[in-house]
């Protein structure tokens, strides 16, 4: 379902700071009823980003507890990362997983594709389930070994009450996992394997 607004004419936009990972960009905008009003938006400086739910079997997730220098703590989560230059997002994905857990997958299933902030950011990223997991190890750029913590997917509520499992990112994660695997499918476990 669209809206009825029209989208306001940009009259005007200028890069005004950046980083290694962002650049904010100033907008000079005019609105259908003619308010102009200025923005400022971040602008990524990647291909996108992937996050991955890594189902070890039908029963078990892999999540990984990694230092967050934003709000300076360790945070549990999913593995997850930027895609780089020429990969695909499956093929991010993958990667980032043998980086991260270990692990390889012989089968991704894309859920959803989320945006983050996108009311001053355009970042976006892609969110696959990973299913017929093979051990496989790759080099990564974490500055430490990540904690692999591995979890019951009937226990989902549990951690969806974990202090140290609040990523926004994370929880949607779970969320489309636990509405892709259904109740019914959730009741008996036996879903998952054809993922």
């Amino acid at each position: 379902m669209t809206g009825k607004n029209q989208l306001p004419k940009i009259n005007g936009q200028k890069q005004v700071a950046k980083s290694r990972l962002f650049a904010i960009e100033q907008l000079e905008l005019t609105f259908s009823n003619g308010e102009e009003r200025q923005y400022e938006r971040m602008i990524g400086t990647g291909n996108g980003a992937v996050m991955i739910v890594p189902m070890l079997n039908p029963d078990t997730l892999l999540l990984v507890r990694e230092y967050c220098a934003g709000t300076h703590s360790y945070e549990l989560g999913f593995p997850k990362g930027l895609i780089d230059s020429g990969e695909t997002p499956e093929q991010a994905a993958n990667r980032e997983l043998q980086e991260e857990i270990g692990y390889g997958s012989k089968h991704l299933q894309h859920l959803s594709q989320v945006m983050m902030a996108p009311a001053f950011f355009n970042a976006k990223m892609d969110i696959f389930i990973a299913s017929n997991l093979y051990p496989s190890t790759l080099e990564g750029d974490e500055p430490e070994p990540l904690e692999v913590v591995f979890w019951p997917v009937k226990e989902y509520k549990t951690l969806l009450q974990q202090p140290d499992f609040q990523e926004a990112r994370s929880i949607a994660a779970l969320m489309l996992l636990i509405d892709y695997l259904s109740p019914s499918k959730l009741a008996n476990q036996s879903g998952v394997s054809a993922v």
